[in-house]
């Protein structure tokens, strides 16, 4: 379905008042890739799962990038911001505590996880992010105080620069997040263990906030 610009899917939780899960997939994915992430990561939550509005080659994406690695900055600030909005109009539409919000993304949706976190602290509750990069550095930290983020890198990425995960776990802890760096070795795609352990940090984060 469509709605505030994004098609998207919403699947409820199975109890009121639980955790909501904000899939973003990699580029070339779409909004039903990451639904059986979603799931095997939190079985009982609920899950919204739009589709990225920028295309490169015909292959969905959350923003543009001039080359491979290097993002279009601008634009990633214009989608970061509407895709914010996204998030509070389905909260409202769809009747999820807008204070229970995760993301979990996998590399262009990782990265644009990673901008909500730095441009509109307090909207995530915390994020899982599979092959994220250090989408830009802040002018100054934002509060996030509280915020629980889970990085799973691969020592044999060849897609993400050197030094990128390291830059972004920095750069979180550095505005008070609480992050959680792992290594793995895999290349960019997930490696054995990986969502298991995404799953258990996600169990723990949501077990102390309760």
């Amino acid at each position: 379905m469509s709605g505030a610009g994004f098609v998207h899917r919403f699947l409820p939780g199975r109890s009121d008042g639980g955790p909501t899960l904000l899939l973003l997939h990699g580029t070339g994915g779409n909004e039903n890739d990451l639904v059986p992430l979603g799931r095997a990561l939190a079985p009982d939550a609920a899950l919204l799962s739009p589709r990225g509005k920028v295309l490169e080659n015909g292959m969905p994406r959350f923003f543009r990038r001039l080359a491979e690695g290097v993002f279009d900055q601008e634009d990633l600030v214009r989608r970061t911001h509407e895709l914010a909005g996204f998030v509070r109009w389905a909260s409202g539409e769809y009747g999820f505590d807008p204070g229970g919000v995760l993301a979990a993304g996998y590399s262009n949706g990782a990265n644009i996880a990673a901008s909500l976190l730095l441009l509109h602290p307090g909207l995530l509750r915390g994020a899982i992010l599979f092959r994220p990069m250090a989408p830009f550095e802040p002018e100054s930290p934002p509060d996030l105080s509280g915020t629980g983020v889970f990085i799973a890198a691969g020592r044999r990425d060849p897609l993400i620069p050197p030094g990128h995960p390291e830059r972004l776990a920095g750069i979180l802890r550095e505005a008070g997040a609480e992050v959680e760096l792992r290594w793995y070795e895999a290349g960019h795609a997930l490696g054995p263990g990986e969502v298991e352990d995404a799953r258990s940090w996600l169990s723990a984060a949501l077990r102390q906030k309760r």
